[in-house]
Protein backbone atom coordinates (compact mmCIF):
# COMPACT_ATOMS: atom_id res chain seq x y z
CA UNK A 1 0.00 0.00 0.00
CA UNK A 2 2.81 2.40 0.90
CA UNK A 3 4.49 1.86 -2.46
CA UNK A 4 1.18 2.47 -4.21
CA UNK A 5 0.67 5.79 -2.39
CA UNK A 6 4.19 6.97 -3.27
CA UNK A 7 3.64 6.13 -6.91
CA UNK A 8 0.36 8.07 -6.97
CA UNK A 9 2.04 11.08 -5.35
CA UNK A 10 4.82 11.13 -7.96
CA UNK A 11 2.30 10.97 -10.77
CA UNK A 12 0.31 13.87 -9.31
CA UNK A 13 3.41 16.03 -8.82
CA UNK A 14 4.57 15.24 -12.35
CA UNK A 15 1.22 16.35 -13.75
CA UNK A 16 1.39 19.58 -11.74
CA UNK A 17 4.90 20.32 -13.02
CA UNK A 18 3.76 19.90 -16.60
CA UNK A 19 0.79 22.23 -16.02
CA UNK A 20 3.00 24.93 -14.46
CA UNK A 21 5.54 24.75 -17.28
CA UNK A 22 2.87 24.88 -19.94
CA UNK A 23 1.17 27.91 -18.43
CA UNK A 24 4.37 29.89 -17.85
CA UNK A 25 3.86 32.47 -20.53
CA UNK A 26 0.15 32.16 -21.14
CA UNK A 27 0.55 29.92 -24.18
CA UNK A 28 3.66 31.59 -25.63
CA UNK A 29 6.75 29.94 -27.02
CA UNK A 30 8.27 28.72 -23.76
CA UNK A 31 6.80 25.34 -22.84
CA UNK A 32 3.68 25.78 -24.95
CA UNK A 33 4.19 22.44 -26.68
CA UNK A 34 3.74 20.65 -23.34
CA UNK A 35 0.38 22.16 -22.46
CA UNK A 36 -1.99 19.99 -24.50
CA UNK A 37 -2.10 16.88 -26.62
CA UNK A 38 -0.14 17.48 -29.80
CA UNK A 39 -2.33 18.32 -32.82
CA UNK A 40 -2.00 16.51 -36.08
CA UNK A 41 1.31 17.49 -37.73
CA UNK A 42 0.93 20.57 -39.89
CA UNK A 43 -2.48 21.47 -38.49
CA UNK A 44 -3.41 24.58 -36.54
CA UNK A 45 -6.64 25.43 -34.72
CA UNK A 46 -9.59 23.81 -36.45
CA UNK A 47 -7.26 21.62 -38.50
CA UNK A 48 -6.04 24.53 -40.68
CA UNK A 49 -2.43 24.29 -41.98
CA UNK A 50 0.02 25.97 -39.62
CA UNK A 51 3.46 27.28 -40.54
CA UNK A 52 6.36 25.50 -38.90
CA UNK A 53 8.14 27.72 -36.35
CA UNK A 54 11.15 28.17 -38.64
CA UNK A 55 8.84 29.53 -41.39
CA UNK A 56 7.21 32.19 -39.22
CA UNK A 57 8.65 35.65 -39.99
CA UNK A 58 10.75 37.53 -37.47
CA UNK A 59 9.43 41.06 -37.04
CA UNK A 60 11.89 43.82 -36.33
CA UNK A 61 12.21 47.59 -36.62
CA UNK A 62 15.08 49.43 -38.32
CA UNK A 63 15.43 53.20 -37.96
CA UNK A 64 17.19 55.42 -40.50
CA UNK A 65 17.65 59.18 -40.52
CA UNK A 66 19.00 62.23 -42.27
CA UNK A 67 22.40 63.85 -42.65
CA UNK A 68 24.67 64.31 -39.64
CA UNK A 69 26.51 67.41 -40.80
CA UNK A 70 28.84 69.08 -38.24
CA UNK A 71 29.08 72.64 -39.55
CA UNK A 72 31.44 74.79 -37.52
CA UNK A 73 28.66 76.57 -35.56
CA UNK A 74 27.40 73.12 -34.48
CA UNK A 75 30.95 72.17 -33.50
CA UNK A 76 31.33 75.37 -31.48
CA UNK A 77 28.12 74.58 -29.61
CA UNK A 78 29.42 71.08 -28.81
CA UNK A 79 32.67 72.64 -27.55
CA UNK A 80 30.73 74.97 -25.26
CA UNK A 81 28.72 72.04 -23.91
CA UNK A 82 32.01 70.30 -23.07
CA UNK A 83 33.16 73.34 -21.13
CA UNK A 84 35.80 74.17 -23.70
CA UNK A 85 37.62 70.86 -23.19
CA UNK A 86 36.78 68.71 -26.18
CA UNK A 87 33.32 68.42 -27.73
CA UNK A 88 30.03 67.05 -26.47
CA UNK A 89 27.43 66.46 -29.18
CA UNK A 90 25.28 64.11 -27.10
CA UNK A 91 22.98 66.81 -25.63
CA UNK A 92 22.06 67.92 -29.16
CA UNK A 93 20.77 64.43 -29.92
CA UNK A 94 19.30 63.65 -26.51
CA UNK A 95 15.62 64.30 -27.42
CA UNK A 96 15.69 61.64 -30.14
CA UNK A 97 17.55 59.08 -28.04
CA UNK A 98 14.38 57.16 -27.01
CA UNK A 99 13.40 56.78 -30.67
CA UNK A 100 16.83 55.52 -31.71
CA UNK A 101 17.23 53.19 -28.73
CA UNK A 102 13.72 51.88 -29.19
CA UNK A 103 14.58 50.27 -32.53
CA UNK A 104 15.92 46.75 -32.97
CA UNK A 105 18.57 48.21 -35.30
CA UNK A 106 19.50 51.88 -35.71
CA UNK A 107 21.44 53.08 -38.76
CA UNK A 108 22.94 56.56 -39.03
CA UNK A 109 24.31 58.53 -41.97
CA UNK A 110 27.60 60.28 -41.24
CA UNK A 111 28.06 62.72 -44.09
CA UNK A 112 31.53 64.06 -43.28
CA UNK A 113 34.93 62.73 -42.28
CA UNK A 114 35.70 62.87 -38.56
CA UNK A 115 38.90 62.43 -36.59
CA UNK A 116 41.59 64.09 -34.55
CA UNK A 117 42.87 67.54 -35.41
CA UNK A 118 41.30 70.99 -35.68
CA UNK A 119 37.73 70.88 -37.01
CA UNK A 120 37.25 72.09 -40.57
CA UNK A 121 33.96 73.30 -42.03
CA UNK A 122 32.48 73.78 -45.47
CA UNK A 123 33.42 73.02 -48.23
CA UNK A 124 35.80 70.20 -47.17
CA UNK A 125 34.90 68.99 -43.71
CA UNK A 126 36.60 67.32 -40.81
CA UNK A 127 34.42 66.89 -37.73
CA UNK A 128 35.65 66.15 -34.21
CA UNK A 129 36.18 62.53 -33.21
CA UNK A 130 33.79 63.05 -30.28
CA UNK A 131 30.86 63.03 -32.69
CA UNK A 132 31.27 59.25 -32.92
CA UNK A 133 30.90 58.96 -29.14
CA UNK A 134 27.63 60.90 -29.28
CA UNK A 135 26.37 58.72 -32.12
CA UNK A 136 27.02 55.61 -30.07
CA UNK A 137 25.58 57.11 -26.87
CA UNK A 138 22.38 58.03 -28.70
CA UNK A 139 21.91 54.41 -29.65
CA UNK A 140 22.98 53.96 -33.26
CA UNK A 141 24.52 50.62 -34.15
CA UNK A 142 26.11 51.33 -37.52
CA UNK A 143 26.66 54.23 -39.92
CA UNK A 144 26.90 54.69 -43.66
CA UNK A 145 29.94 56.74 -44.67
CA UNK A 146 29.46 57.09 -48.44
CA UNK A 147 28.62 60.71 -49.32
CA UNK A 148 29.65 63.66 -51.43
CA UNK A 149 32.06 64.62 -48.61
CA UNK A 150 33.68 61.21 -48.10
CA UNK A 151 36.78 62.27 -50.05
CA UNK A 152 37.17 65.68 -48.39
CA UNK A 153 40.27 64.45 -46.54
CA UNK A 154 41.44 61.98 -49.16
CA UNK A 155 42.32 58.45 -48.14
CA UNK A 156 43.82 59.63 -44.81
CA UNK A 157 40.45 61.21 -43.98
CA UNK A 158 38.64 57.96 -44.73
CA UNK A 159 41.08 55.97 -42.63
CA UNK A 160 40.74 58.38 -39.70
CA UNK A 161 36.94 58.27 -39.88
CA UNK A 162 36.83 54.48 -39.82
CA UNK A 163 39.34 54.27 -36.95
CA UNK A 164 37.23 56.74 -34.99
CA UNK A 165 34.05 54.77 -35.57
CA UNK A 166 35.84 51.55 -34.61
CA UNK A 167 36.99 53.07 -31.31
CA UNK A 168 33.41 54.13 -30.56
CA UNK A 169 32.12 50.61 -31.20
CA UNK A 170 30.20 51.55 -34.34
CA UNK A 171 30.00 49.36 -37.45
CA UNK A 172 30.30 51.12 -40.80
CA UNK A 173 30.03 50.69 -44.54
CA UNK A 174 30.35 52.74 -47.73
CA UNK A 175 34.04 53.75 -47.54
CA UNK A 176 37.07 51.57 -46.94
CA UNK A 177 40.71 51.35 -45.88
CA UNK A 178 41.65 48.75 -48.47
CA UNK A 179 40.36 46.35 -51.10
CA UNK A 180 39.78 43.61 -48.50
CA UNK A 181 37.42 45.90 -46.61
CA UNK A 182 35.50 46.66 -49.78
CA UNK A 183 35.15 42.94 -50.54
CA UNK A 184 33.49 42.25 -47.17
CA UNK A 185 29.74 42.61 -46.62
CA UNK A 186 28.63 44.36 -43.45
CA UNK A 187 26.36 41.86 -41.73
CA UNK A 188 24.32 42.86 -38.69
CA UNK A 189 22.59 40.20 -36.59
CA UNK A 190 19.25 41.22 -35.09
CA UNK A 191 16.95 38.80 -33.25
CA UNK A 192 18.94 35.97 -34.78
CA UNK A 193 18.47 37.36 -38.31
CA UNK A 194 21.40 38.37 -40.52
CA UNK A 195 20.85 41.71 -42.27
CA UNK A 196 23.23 43.18 -44.86
CA UNK A 197 23.81 46.92 -44.82
CA UNK A 198 25.14 48.48 -48.06
CA UNK A 199 25.89 52.18 -48.75
CA UNK A 200 26.72 54.22 -51.86
CA UNK A 201 27.01 57.82 -53.05
CA UNK A 202 26.04 59.31 -56.39
CA UNK A 203 28.61 62.13 -56.17
CA UNK A 204 31.93 63.10 -54.57
CA UNK A 205 31.76 66.83 -55.43
CA UNK A 206 34.17 66.26 -58.32
CA UNK A 207 36.91 64.77 -56.13
CA UNK A 208 38.64 61.72 -57.57
CA UNK A 209 38.82 58.62 -55.40
CA UNK A 210 42.42 57.72 -54.53
CA UNK A 211 41.62 54.01 -55.09
CA UNK A 212 38.78 52.10 -56.77
CA UNK A 213 37.79 50.74 -53.35
CA UNK A 214 37.91 54.00 -51.36
CA UNK A 215 34.19 54.78 -51.62
CA UNK A 216 31.17 53.01 -53.09
CA UNK A 217 29.68 54.81 -56.08
CA UNK A 218 25.95 54.44 -56.72
CA UNK A 219 25.77 52.50 -59.98
CA UNK A 220 22.90 50.05 -60.36
CA UNK A 221 24.98 47.08 -61.64
CA UNK A 222 27.38 47.38 -58.71
CA UNK A 223 24.61 47.69 -56.11
CA UNK A 224 22.71 44.72 -57.53
CA UNK A 225 25.88 42.63 -57.67
CA UNK A 226 26.66 43.47 -54.03
CA UNK A 227 23.10 42.69 -52.95
CA UNK A 228 23.13 39.29 -54.63
CA UNK A 229 26.50 38.52 -53.06
CA UNK A 230 25.13 39.48 -49.64
CA UNK A 231 22.27 37.03 -50.14
CA UNK A 232 24.70 34.27 -51.07
CA UNK A 233 26.61 35.04 -47.88
CA UNK A 234 23.53 34.42 -45.79
CA UNK A 235 21.75 37.76 -45.52
CA UNK A 236 18.01 37.32 -45.10
CA UNK A 237 17.38 41.02 -45.81
CA UNK A 238 19.45 43.63 -47.66
CA UNK A 239 19.21 47.33 -46.73
CA UNK A 240 20.62 49.91 -49.15
CA UNK A 241 21.56 53.50 -48.21
CA UNK A 242 21.99 55.99 -51.06
CA UNK A 243 23.47 59.49 -50.91
CA UNK A 244 21.69 60.83 -53.98
CA UNK A 245 19.39 63.46 -55.45
CA UNK A 246 19.57 67.20 -56.04
CA UNK A 247 20.30 69.47 -53.09
CA UNK A 248 17.30 71.46 -51.80
CA UNK A 249 14.92 69.73 -54.20
CA UNK A 250 12.06 67.95 -52.43
CA UNK A 251 10.89 65.94 -55.42
CA UNK A 252 13.12 63.03 -56.51
CA UNK A 253 15.10 63.87 -59.62
CA UNK A 254 15.08 61.67 -62.75
CA UNK A 255 18.29 59.87 -61.74
CA UNK A 256 16.84 58.97 -58.34
CA UNK A 257 13.63 57.67 -59.87
CA UNK A 258 15.48 55.58 -62.45
CA UNK A 259 17.83 54.04 -59.89
CA UNK A 260 14.97 53.38 -57.48
CA UNK A 261 13.09 51.47 -60.19
CA UNK A 262 16.15 49.38 -61.04
CA UNK A 263 16.75 48.42 -57.43
CA UNK A 264 13.09 47.77 -56.65
CA UNK A 265 12.96 45.25 -59.46
CA UNK A 266 15.51 43.07 -57.67
CA UNK A 267 14.31 40.41 -55.24
CA UNK A 268 17.69 40.66 -53.50
CA UNK A 269 16.99 44.12 -52.05
CA UNK A 270 14.58 44.63 -49.16
CA UNK A 271 14.57 48.43 -48.67
CA UNK A 272 16.18 51.58 -50.05
CA UNK A 273 16.62 54.84 -48.14
CA UNK A 274 18.63 57.98 -48.72
CA UNK A 275 19.92 61.43 -47.88
CA UNK A 276 21.81 64.35 -49.48
CA UNK A 277 19.10 66.81 -50.56
CA UNK A 278 19.13 68.52 -47.09
CA UNK A 279 15.34 68.62 -47.29
CA UNK A 280 12.78 65.87 -46.75
CA UNK A 281 11.82 63.90 -49.86
CA UNK A 282 8.90 61.48 -50.34
CA UNK A 283 8.47 57.98 -48.96
CA UNK A 284 6.84 55.98 -51.74
CA UNK A 285 6.24 52.47 -52.98
CA UNK A 286 8.33 51.83 -56.07
CA UNK A 287 7.27 48.65 -57.85
CA UNK A 288 5.63 47.61 -54.62
CA UNK A 289 8.69 48.24 -52.40
CA UNK A 290 9.08 51.09 -49.95
CA UNK A 291 11.70 53.70 -50.83
CA UNK A 292 12.68 56.58 -48.55
CA UNK A 293 14.01 59.08 -51.08
CA UNK A 294 15.40 61.54 -48.52
CA UNK A 295 15.26 61.93 -44.74
CA UNK A 296 16.33 65.59 -44.70
CA UNK A 297 18.83 67.06 -42.26
CA UNK A 298 19.15 65.39 -38.88
CA UNK A 299 21.81 67.78 -37.50
CA UNK A 300 23.19 70.82 -39.30
CA UNK A 301 23.54 74.60 -39.25
CA UNK A 302 21.38 75.09 -42.34
CA UNK A 303 18.35 77.40 -42.22
CA UNK A 304 16.18 79.34 -44.63
CA UNK A 305 18.71 82.17 -44.36
CA UNK A 306 21.30 80.20 -46.33
CA UNK A 307 19.49 77.41 -48.02
CA UNK A 308 15.88 76.25 -48.11
CA UNK A 309 12.91 76.94 -45.81
CA UNK A 310 12.82 73.20 -45.01
CA UNK A 311 16.54 72.83 -44.24
CA UNK A 312 15.88 72.50 -40.48
CA UNK A 313 13.39 69.68 -41.10
CA UNK A 314 14.21 66.00 -40.96
CA UNK A 315 12.70 62.68 -39.95
CA UNK A 316 13.63 59.48 -38.21
CA UNK A 317 12.08 56.71 -40.30
CA UNK A 318 11.17 53.30 -38.87
CA UNK A 319 11.04 50.40 -41.29
CA UNK A 320 8.93 47.59 -39.86
CA UNK A 321 10.27 44.39 -41.40
CA UNK A 322 8.95 40.84 -41.54
CA UNK A 323 11.85 38.50 -42.30
CA UNK A 324 11.23 34.86 -43.15
CA UNK A 325 13.61 32.12 -44.21
CA UNK A 326 13.09 32.87 -47.91
CA UNK A 327 11.46 36.30 -48.07
CA UNK A 328 11.80 39.66 -46.37
CA UNK A 329 9.62 42.71 -46.78
CA UNK A 330 8.83 46.06 -45.23
CA UNK A 331 5.30 45.63 -43.89
CA UNK A 332 4.82 49.29 -42.97
CA UNK A 333 6.72 52.54 -42.44
CA UNK A 334 6.35 55.13 -39.70
CA UNK A 335 8.31 58.34 -39.38
CA UNK A 336 8.89 60.96 -36.70
CA UNK A 337 9.30 64.53 -38.04
CA UNK A 338 12.23 66.39 -36.45
CA UNK A 339 13.34 70.01 -36.39
CA UNK A 340 16.76 71.47 -35.53
CA UNK A 341 16.31 74.25 -33.00
CA UNK A 342 18.65 77.21 -33.41
CA UNK A 343 20.89 78.60 -32.04
CA UNK A 344 21.55 75.61 -29.74
CA UNK A 345 21.21 72.97 -32.52
CA UNK A 346 19.09 70.58 -30.48
CA UNK A 347 17.29 67.99 -32.61
CA UNK A 348 13.64 68.01 -31.54
CA UNK A 349 10.96 65.42 -32.35
CA UNK A 350 8.25 67.85 -33.41
CA UNK A 351 5.29 66.25 -31.64
CA UNK A 352 7.11 65.99 -28.32
CA UNK A 353 8.53 69.49 -28.65
CA UNK A 354 5.06 70.89 -29.19
CA UNK A 355 3.68 69.11 -26.12
CA UNK A 356 6.57 70.33 -23.97
CA UNK A 357 6.66 73.86 -25.36
CA UNK A 358 10.30 73.44 -26.43
CA UNK A 359 10.09 75.87 -29.35
CA UNK A 360 7.68 78.29 -30.99
CA UNK A 361 4.44 76.39 -31.61
CA UNK A 362 3.70 77.97 -34.99
CA UNK A 363 7.21 77.15 -36.21
CA UNK A 364 6.94 73.54 -35.07
CA UNK A 365 3.52 73.13 -36.70
CA UNK A 366 4.85 74.56 -39.95
CA UNK A 367 7.78 72.13 -39.88
CA UNK A 368 5.48 69.17 -39.24
CA UNK A 369 3.15 70.14 -42.07
CA UNK A 370 6.07 70.57 -44.49
CA UNK A 371 7.52 67.18 -43.61
CA UNK A 372 4.24 65.26 -43.68
CA UNK A 373 3.15 67.08 -46.83
CA UNK A 374 6.24 65.77 -48.63
CA UNK A 375 6.88 62.40 -46.96
CA UNK A 376 3.20 61.52 -47.22
CA UNK A 377 0.43 59.45 -45.69
CA UNK A 378 -0.84 56.22 -47.20
CA UNK A 379 -1.90 52.72 -46.23
CA UNK A 380 1.16 51.35 -44.47
CA UNK A 381 2.71 54.81 -44.10
CA UNK A 382 2.04 57.28 -41.29
CA UNK A 383 3.78 60.00 -39.29
CA UNK A 384 4.26 59.97 -35.52
CA UNK A 385 2.24 61.59 -34.14
CA UNK A 386 -0.45 60.93 -36.73
CA UNK A 387 -1.95 64.36 -35.99
CA UNK A 388 -0.86 67.37 -33.99
CA UNK A 389 -3.12 68.51 -31.15
CA UNK A 390 -5.22 71.56 -31.93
Amino acid sequence: MRRLLVALAVLCLGGLAVAVTAGRDGGGSVGAAQSAPAPTAGAGPGGAPEAAPEDRPVRLTVTVGGDLLPHLPVVQRAQALAGGDGYDFAPLLLPIRPIIRGADLALCHLETPIGRGPPVGYPQFRGPAELADAIRATGWDACSTASNHTLDGGQPGIDATLRTLDRAGLRHTGSYRDARGRARTLMLRVKGVKLAFLAYTATTNGLVAPHPWSVNMAAAPRILRDARRARRRGARAVLVNLHWGTEYRQTPDPAQRALARRLAASRAITAVFGQHAHVVQPIRRVRGRWTVFGAGNLLSNQTAACCHPAAQDGMVVALHLAVGQRTARVERVTYTPTWVRHPDFTVLPVGRALRRDEADAATLRASYERTVGVAGRAPGLRPIPARLPH
